[in-house]
């Protein structure tokens, strides 16, 4: 088995699953830099064995997939919808050569646009919160969420990851709150580590008319379950249909993403406080949700209990989502779990059944 990685050839990503792919005794995975990809360069050959990774964090590479005169400034939130473009193009050079990929171009397209992949979910019967229909700036904001009943949403761009541009936002007669890693400068916005709030109505219209033209997806923010003084959710990495990896992101606040100082919480604690029947039917809708994507190798899903327990949905789907570092099960990370399940036939079990799964999550 020979496998050729697309990926940012320092990044991280591509340095953990080399490693892994070395230690199961296979030969060193050939690297084809994003960068290259999106110049010109030579697909993966039919035969060839492919994991396409993140594009994420090479400003480059972000300059590429906008086909920009000049990279993005760090943080800036700009040509969000041009950079998803960049990434399908991109995808479709990868398979132009017949290779076999083991993030299906159609799949990784679907689970970077929110609102296609939320209406996947709740085809297949997948517990998601509830959206509303297309806004395009504050004032229709507001108006949705009033004749929804909502008081308290979710608006994220539609393509992008790690909470950039997303806004939990709360309303009550008279006042609002967003709670936003988004910093406002004086040229433009920018995503930053810090979080922040917004109390001032017209500060916070402001933002949302000016995500707005990348595309939004709005949903019901729904009150989660907490352990101690944080409320919690989770990172489930599911492999060939099966999860494998989680990891428990506990925060003071409602956006619980680690790179934003929130720390990893106790699994175990989850699992008791939830209970056996509340745990396996959160797993059980972590597996429907990577039937959706079936050509995937993995998908990381990022799931949530509610207040009580009892009850869980789907927030996302990602099509990059299974960077757990140290996070290891029966001795294997993440990577090391997707090169097992190339080596043990799984992988190919599950993608013989991508016909049925596809048709019944309504593709």
């Amino acid at each position: 088995m020979r496998l050729t990685v697309v990926g940012n050839p320092d990044n991280r990503r591509v340095g953990l699953f080399t490693r892994a792919v070395l230690a199961a005794g296979l030969p060193r995975p050939a690297v084809l830099p994003w960068a290259d990809v999106l110049t010109g360069a030579a697909p993966p050959p039919a035969g060839a064995l492919v994991r396409v990774d993140s594009p994420g964090e090479d400003p480059e590479v972000e300059r590429l997939l906008r086909r920009a005169a000049t990279p993005a400034r760090h943080g800036e939130l700009i040509g969000l919808a041009e950079t998803y473009a960049g990434l399908v193009d991109g995808l479709g050079r990868v398979a132009a050569g017949g290779a076999e990929l083991l993030n299906d171009p159609a799949d990784v397209a679907a689970l970077c646009d929110k609102r296609r992949c939320h209406a996947l979910l709740r085809a297949a019967g997948v517990p998601v919160p509830g959206a509303l229909p297309p806004i395009d700036g504050y004032a229709s904001l507001r108006a949705a969420m009033a004749a929804a009943g909502w008081a308290r949403v979710f608006v994220k761009p539609a393509h992008g990851s790690s909470a950039a541009g997303v806004i939990a936002l709360a309303t009550a007669p008279g006042r609002v709150r967003a709670v936003t890693p988004i910093e406002v400068t004086g040229d433009g916005l920018y995503n930053s580590l810090r979080v922040r709030r917004y109390d001032d109505e017209a500060t916070v219209a402001a933002i949302v008319d000016r995500i707005a033209p990348h595309g939004l997806h709005v949903e019901r923010w729904l009150p989660k379950a907490g352990l101690g003084d944080r409320v919690v959710d989770l990172r489930v990495v599911v492999v060939a249909g099966r999860p494998t990896h989680a990891v428990v992101r506990a925060s003071r606040g409602p956006l619980t993403n680690l790179h934003l100082g929130n720390a990893r919480g106790d699994l175990a604690a989850v699992r008791a406080a939830a209970g056996p029947a509340a745990w396996a039917a959160a797993m059980e809708s972590c597996e429907r949700a990577a039937a959706c994507f079936p050509r995937s190798l993995h998908v990381g899903v990022d799931l949530m209990f509610l207040l009580g327990w009892r009850r869980h949905a789907v927030a996302e789907v990602n099509a990059f989502g299974d960077l757990l570092p140290g996070v290891l099960v029966d001795g294997r990370d993440t990577y090391a779990e997707q090169v097992r399940a190339l080596t043990d036939g799984r992988w190919a079990a599950w993608r013989a059944t991508a016909g049925r799964e596809v048709a019944a999550c309504g593709a």
